[in-house]
């Protein structure tokens, strides 16, 4: 026989039948089971003719000499596969004679794709059938009602046969998830339950099994994604597309689904029975006469009441009024199984929960999204972009909007991972269970179960986790997740919301993106794994993954692959002043809270360094313990002395020994970068119950009880510093590395207690009686011999350092150190080192670091120019350093500039904006986006506006001063923004150097040149003018020469390298050359023009003995041409 034909035919019904994307599934199935090579596999994919595509496809089964293997591939990936009938004397490899009846693989997908399925549902059932019905006639529809409809025996024999499979099991789940999405109004719960309830006793003779006859009918719309669906009653005849469904129990006779154009209402064929009337709207969805119009919950971008308006409903406030009938179904069929709703309760109590004390005093504060971008060194790692203040983009929408984000990201059945960073202390743990408290108190929806996990408790080596183990990861009082909860819940994975605090404590398992994750669930397996699962989205696939860390680590990688990225700011000034009056009332001091405010803005670094949450909560407690003591109270002006008053009372009255190895556990757990304890890690059980009584250690949530966590990170880094400063174990030499302040080829410190440096200093440096003697540390003249041989160590070393050689990084943290020394020699060394041009280029400017460096530039008794650009400076940290009469120059980003000004004349401070505008310059300028060329011209705008009004200042400086102006936007870009550009040229007067070429080429072309053309009489001092890699052609280069002229009192240089001139554009270039008297170096390499071109040059070159150099060297002219012309004329440069 001719196997060749047989599977011929079948490829080509494979092919005619499905979409496209479902052939490219076929092809990766192939390229699967390696019966296709990865470069035949790209071939056939950009095959266009089907033809010779079902022809390759066929020769390549051939070959292989196993045809079904494909077919079994497609069939396996949930795709309906139409079966041809093949030659009688076709024998399988195994020698099975194949039936041509059509094979059901599991269905896959969106819950509606068993609705949506492209497959004839008539076709369907024949094929099923087609056993029974050889030799018969075809069935044909006709207007009787015995037999315009399927047999129903056909259809049951088809349910059993689907339900007794394994592997279709699946496909029933998505059913029932189907019911729960249509049907999610209460008003139609009992009638769901019985359309989708299948009969659960099946008769032993298939032929007989038959479905209970209905009673009653239906008519409603469903508006479904792909399509319209409509529901209708038995009609006397069916017309192509309808598909009756019958059941036992739904009320409904014989449910017809119609998928494709949805019929108007006047075309609905009539039914025999009272259809129901107009469905009322529902309560939760305004507006829609349809309980299947999407909710307020489903739309994106939506504030966050609208996640949050049925939060205050009862469940009777919520439902419409409900016919008897539906009341019993709603009654004996509940929501959830028992043990399910008991899970669901004890969840949302565990997170009503409200934290007693300082733990519960919460301020809202603000997400920004963000983005990573690669790191400046050259490491692969990425790292948080730097955006200008103007640039940040907070989630007005509050939670809403963070848990929305990444919906245009993914498939509706994908998993969604949305990352919230933020430093340490910065409130990221706060946020992450004010998400749970949120949906404890119903204001999330559209989710039905939110499981916070904190990450400190699952770093366990050698411990095996199960999907259900993770979710019982809840806290000391673990909430078990029994089989039939954890069986619901993967049954519905989209309606799950999974809260990973903390990943950076994972950093030993930073592989695990790249881990082997496969989609079960069930067996054990290594943590690594298991977040391999679910980072990969095999795991629990469909739910939203919420992961909070920090924006350093090695994690990176993984937060890369986050759908959407926020970071939480940080307390604003208002915001910090809040948390400390909702602090004083929560302690039922709020007699101390005006108090304690003036103390706070009394020490401007500390109300600096109160934008991080746990600082300002370390404030509050030690101005409350300061103001309890006497009325004459100061708080500290170092971060070092606040912490040295909040430890110094408790550590003189410790047990012996337990501030010492309090601080050594918190070293050794810092290099491991942890920040659990354990109960034996204790030097004794008296000193643990010290620290735990001192609130200096708490539980870990999450782990077991005797475990436990210190208070805070900065506590942790703390108590590091104090081990550096009194143990005698660390080495002289070693001691200034753990600074971080010079690179280290060899064994390089990580500095993951970022904290360390800075106490380091202020411990060693301050005065003893104040610090380390404050904390009992100094027992004895050993131990103050040794912190005065450790002040001497750091003392040669810091003054060693040359600020000016520093990274902008370093520079910054040297500042802090040399602040929280309070030596004034230190601090005299650093000042005199400081270079007059500070640049802080794409370096993040914190609250503090504004600070430091603005009293830095005020001591230092000189002028600075500062660089403030990709900085994230907020508007009151800019202002604060471009104010300073030091500052004689500064560049920033145009829109904070801008920004700053209006705020200034807002506040009618005429002086002051008068002495910014001086000051800021952009010169040089280089645009790199879209955004820039906006900037500038509002800056020009801004200049116009000013120059046409009674009260104009003059020109802008920065404006009036530009000589250098980059282009550099791409060829996407580029001839879009162009001509913007374009239109703000002429009022730069003194600029000497446009340079529109670009490692990707602009191509501005001829229009381009046309345009820019006409602003050369404006520019007088243009010198260079480089229009290298632009697509111009003759055109553009006629037009070129002849507005050359304008320029030609200024023009020194101009590069026409890499573009398109031929010989008539190099004729109207050489007869304008003569015209060109300033003219020193011309650029023609790379061009289109042949020897005639060439020549008409060199003769224009001859007229203008001014011209130092021709470059014009284009493979278009022979060699010999080109060496005879640079004989004749030794300026002309080849090459």
């Amino acid at each position: 026989m001719n196997h060749f034909q047989t599977i011929l035919t079948q490829v080509r019904m494979l092919l005619s039948s499905h979409r496209p994307s479902q052939v490219q599934a076929l092809l990766d199935n192939l390229l699967a089971e390696e019966l296709l090579s990865r470069e035949y596999h790209y071939a056939l994919l950009h095959e266009s003719d089907g033809e010779a595509l079902a022809r390759k496809i066929s020769l390549t089964l051939l070959e292989k000499g196993d045809p079904d293997l494909a077919l079994f591939g497609w069939i396996w990936s949930g795709l309906q596969a139409p079966t041809a009938e093949r030659d009688p004397s076709y024998k399988d490899p195994g020698g099975s004679e194949q039936c041509p009846t059509m094979e059901l693989g599991p269905l896959e997908g969106s819950y509606l794709e068993l609705l949506n399925s492209s497959a004839d549902p008539l076709q369907l059932y024949h094929l099923y059938d087609r056993m029974d019905l050889t030799g018969e006639e075809e069935i044909e529809l006709c207007s009787e009602p015995d037999t315009d409809t399927i047999n129903c025996e056909q259809f049951s024999r088809l349910l059993c046969d689907m339900e007794g499979d394994d592997e279709t099991r699946e496909a029933y789940a998505n059913i029932a998830e189907l019911d729960q999405y249509v049907f999610q109004d209460t008003q139609l719960e009992g009638l769901s339950k019985d359309i989708f309830t299948f009969p659960e006793e099946l008769p032993a003779d298939l032929k007989h099994r038959k479905l209970a006859p209905p009673s009653s009918s239906l008519l409603s719309c469903l508006s479904l994604p792909a399509g319209s669906i409509q529901i209708i009653p038995t009609l006397p005849t069916l017309p192509q597309g309808l598909w009756p469904i019958s059941g036992t129990g739904t009320g409904v006779s014989s449910i017809l689904i119609y998928q494709g154009e949805m019929l108007p209402a006047s075309q609905t064929p009539p039914s025999s029975d009272p259809a129901v009337q107009s469905l009322p709207k529902s309560p939760d969805r305004p507006g829609s006469a349809s309980p299947f119009a999407p909710s307020a919950a489903d739309l994106p971008s939506m504030p966050e009441p609208a996640l949050t308006s049925r939060a205050n409903l009862t469940e009777d406030e919520m439902s419409p009024t409900k016919c008897p009938a539906a009341d019993r179904a709603s009654s004996k069929l509940p929501k959830w199984p028992e043990s399910v709703e008991q899970f669901y309760q004890s969840l949302r109590d565990k997170y009503q929960a409200q934290p007693a004390g300082p733990e519960g005093t919460l301020v809202e504060m603000e997400l920004v999204r963000v983005r990573l971008e690669k790191s400046s060194g050259k490491s692969q790692e990425r790292e948080l972009a730097t955006l200008d203040w103007a640039e940040r983009q907070p989630a007005q929408g509050g939670l809403a909007e963070v848990l929305l984000a990444a919906r245009d990201r993914r498939q509706p059945r994908e998993t969604r991972v949305i990352a919230v960073l933020g430093k340490a202390g910065h409130g990221k743990s706060h946020w992450a269970r004010a998400v749970s408290r949120a949906w404890a108190r119903g204001q999330l929806p559209q989710y039905d179960f939110v499981f916070c996990i904190p990450c400190h408790c699952l770093d366990r080596p050698g411990t095996s986790y199960r999907l259900q183990d993770l979710l019982s990861s809840l806290g000391p009082q673990a909430l078990p997740v029994d089989d039939e909860v954890f069986s619901y819940i993967v049954r519905r994975p989209n309606r799950v919301l999974l809260i990973l605090d903390a990943f950076e404590e994972l950093e030993a398992h930073d592989g695990s993106l790249h881990s082997a994750g496969g989609p079960g669930s069930a067996e054990p397996r290594s943590l690594r794994g298991l977040l391999a699962g679910l980072l990969q989205r095999k795991l629990l696939r469909g739910c939203t993954l919420l992961l909070t860390a920090r924006p350093r680590g090695r994690l990176a990688q993984s937060l890369s692959k986050a759908d959407a990225l926020f970071e939480v700011a940080g307390f604003s000034a208002q915001q910090a002043e809040t948390y400390v009056r909702h602090y004083f009332e929560s302690e039922g001091t709020a007699e101390h809270q005006e108090r304690a405010l003036a103390l706070l803005r009394a020490q401007p670094f500390l109300l600096s360094h109160s934008h991080s949450p746990t600082i300002c909560r370390a404030v509050c407690q030690l101005a409350e313990a300061l103001l309890q003591r006497s009325g004459e109270a100061q708080l500290p002006s170092t971060l070092t002395g606040l912490y040295v008053g909040l430890l110094g009372p408790a550590a003189r009255d410790s047990p012996p020994g337990a501030l010492a190895g309090l601080a050594r556990l918190a070293w050794e757990l810092g290099r491991a970068h942890q920040s659990g304890l354990k109960e034996d890690c204790f030097p004794s059980a008296e000193a643990r119950a010290w620290a735990v009584a001192q609130g200096w250690l708490r539980p870990t949530p999450g782990a077991p009880e005797t475990e436990l966590a210190f208070s805070s990170f900065l506590l942790q880094c703390f108590l590091g510093a104090v081990w550096l400063a009194l143990s005698g174990e660390i080495k002289d030499k070693e001691l200034p590395q753990y600074l971080a302040l010079t690179p280290r080829k060899k064994r390089p410190y990580d500095n993951w207690l970022e904290g360390v440096p800075r106490f380091l200093v202020g411990l060693v440096f301050q005065p003893h009686a104040g610090c380390l003697g404050a904390l009992g540390a100094l027992a004895g003249p050993a131990a103050s011999s040794l912190a005065d041989r450790k002040q001497k160590v750091l003392t040669r070393y810091l003054k060693r350092l040359q600020p000016g050689t520093l990274q902008a990084g370093r520079l910054l943290e040297l500042l802090h150190c040399a602040h929280e020394a309070l030596d004034p020699g230190l601090w005299q060394h650093v000042l005199q080192g400081l270079p007059a041009r500070l640049s802080f280029l794409g370096t993040r400017l914190t609250p503090p670091d504004t600070h430091v460096l603005g009293r830095a530039l005020e001591a230092a008794g000189r002028d600075f120019s500062l660089d403030l650009r990709s900085t994230g400076v907020d508007p009151s940290g800019l202002g604060s350093l471009v104010g300073l009469r030091c500052v004689a120059g500064f560049r920033a980003a145009l829109s904070d500039t801008v920004e700053l000004w209006e705020s200034l004349q807002e506040r009618g401070e005429a002086k002051l904006l008068r002495a910014v505008e001086e000051k800021f310059t952009i010169e040089p300028f280089k645009a790199k986006s879209m955004k820039d060329v906006e900037d500038l011209s509002n800056l020009v705008q801004i200049q116009r506006t000013r120059s046409s009004s009674e009260e104009a200042a003059g020109e802008l400086p920065a404006v009036r001063d530009l000589k250098k102006l980059e282009f550099a936007l791409g060829p996407v870009l580029g001839p879009q923004v162009f001509p913007k550009l374009v239109k703000i040229l002429e009022a730069f007067t003194s600029l000497q150097h446009l340079d529109l070429d670009s490692l990707s080429e602009n191509k501005i072309g001829d229009e381009g040149v046309a345009q820019l053309a006409t602003t050369f009489p404006q520019l007088k001092a243009l010198e260079t003018l480089n229009l290298s890699q632009n697509n111009i052609t003759d055109v553009g280069a006629c037009k070129l020469a002849e507005a050359l002229p304008a320029l030609a009192a200024s023009l020194l240089r101009l590069s026409l390298y890499n573009n398109c001139i031929c010989d008539a554009g190099a004729e109207s270039l050489a007869h304008v050359l003569p015209d060109m008297v300033s003219l020193r170096v011309v650029d023609v390499q790379y061009n289109k023009f042949t020897a005639a071109g060439a020549q008409q040059l060199a003769a224009g070159l001859r007229k203008c003995p001014q011209v130092k150099t021709l470059a014009m060297w284009t493979p278009t002219i022979p060699f010999g041409v080109q060496e005879h012309l640079q004989q004749l004329d030794p300026r002309i440069i080849l090459r």
